[in-house]
């Protein structure tokens, strides 16, 4: 059993080990963005249960978990009064040592450049394997445990492929890699667009339906192009909350459908009032490795929150993107790397029923040069 004390005014989840949904905290949490208590008790837990003093109590179906939130910035777009609360008031601690909780040791990666994407080639079923020996098989379906079964990924046996299985996965593994980064920025479904025909700008979750399930079967090209672009998952990033939360669209294509390149420049236009209560950024990312972009600039990310941004006669705003900042747009400008293609978020915080209903949408990333 697991405590976790949450800070205010955040956006946070917790995943199992099998990126299965189990809970939300703070804005869209029971907790309502006032920080919270709670208590993670793993499958086979059979003790008392405390209560008192908890703002919930979630049992889950594996031994790992996966925890993420997002502070916010303040409306100078600093990030510092996020990062005091995080370190003051975020705690995880066994239940056992609740009554004298360990210090918490925070490590700052901001800046460091390190891989944060899964196993691409035929070690990846090596990854899967120690999931699956080291979770209860209730967390997973008993079809794709079958699947794992299958290949030799078996709990409570050796996964050894012979030099012939072994030639097959990493076919496999580089069959899948390709696949799922071309689900992931040029799906062929109408569903995956926020509007179909007429715009390049994706939604994550097509159908509004974070299970990725709709009438009633499965969508797996869907759930494998957000489980290699985003991992974490919540209800919370698709259900209608005006106001609350947040919203996201995304996109790999310019305005005429070609993959964005890092050599040239584009620029989008944010038409007038964007309907986010907070506030709306962009943040360019690999295609390769969906890490931030790495850049002169430490982070490529530009939005409502930052000072300086030029706003057009009618209120509306233009970002470009492109290797150097076009003359007199610094300030509304975000670089790429020549070389290397690129995608971007749109994140609304806040998000207002004008988004919703669609009345506002985005424009597209139009070719400079």
């Amino acid at each position: 059993p697991w405590v976790i004390e949450t800070p205010p005014n955040v956006l946070g989840f917790l995943n199992d080990a099998w990126f299965k949904y189990v809970m939300d905290f703070g804005n869209l949490g029971p907790d309502e963005g006032q920080g919270g208590k709670f208590l993670i008790l793993p499958p086979d837990y059979d003790g008392e249960v405390p209560t008192e003093g908890y703002t919930d109590v979630v049992r889950t179906n594996t031994y790992s978990h996966w925890v993420i939130w997002r502070g916010f910035t303040d409306e100078n777009g600093s990030p510092d009064l996020a990062v005091q609360q995080t370190q003051e008031l975020f705690k995880m601690y066994p239940l056992s040592q609740a009554d004298n909780p360990p210090e918490m040791t925070f490590v700052d990666v901001s800046g460091v450049e390190f891989n944060t994407i899964h196993l691409m080639d035929g070690r990846i079923f090596e990854e899967i394997n120690n999931i699956v020996q080291r979770e209860p098989l209730m967390g997973e379906s008993p079809e794709l445990l079958g699947y794992l079964d299958a290949i030799g990924i078996v709990k409570g046996q050796e996964f050894a492929p012979d030099e012939r299985m072994q030639r097959i996965l990493e076919r496999a593994a580089a069959a899948g890699s390709v696949t799922v980064k071309t689900l992931i920025s040029k799906p062929r479904n109408d569903l995956a667009y926020w509007y179909p025909g007429e715009s390049y700008w994706q939604n994550a979750f097509p159908g509004n339906e974070y299970t990725f399930t709709l009438n009633g079967a499965m969508q797996h090209d869907f759930r494998a192009a957000f489980h290699f672009y985003a991992t974490g998952i919540t209800p919370a990033m698709a259900f209608k909350s005006p106001g609350k939360g947040s919203q996201y669209a995304f996109t790999y294509r310019d305005a005429d459908g070609n993959a964005l390149d890092g050599s040239k420049t584009y620029v989008m236009n944010v038409p007038a009032d964007p309907p986010a209560k907070d506030f709306w950024s962009f943040t360019l990312y690999d295609n390769q490795t969906r890490s931030m972009l790495q850049t002169d600039k430490q982070f490529p990310a530009l939005g409502s929150n930052d000072a300086g941004v030029q706003q057009n006669d009618d209120g509306s705003v233009d970002i470009y993107f492109g290797p150097e900042a076009p003359d007199g747009k610094e300030s509304n400008w975000l670089q790429t790397v020549p070389g290397k293609g690129w995608n971007t978020i749109l994140r609304l915080y806040g998000p207002l029923e004008p988004w919703f209903d669609q009345t506002w949408r985005p424009g597209e990333i139009e070719l400079v040069e």
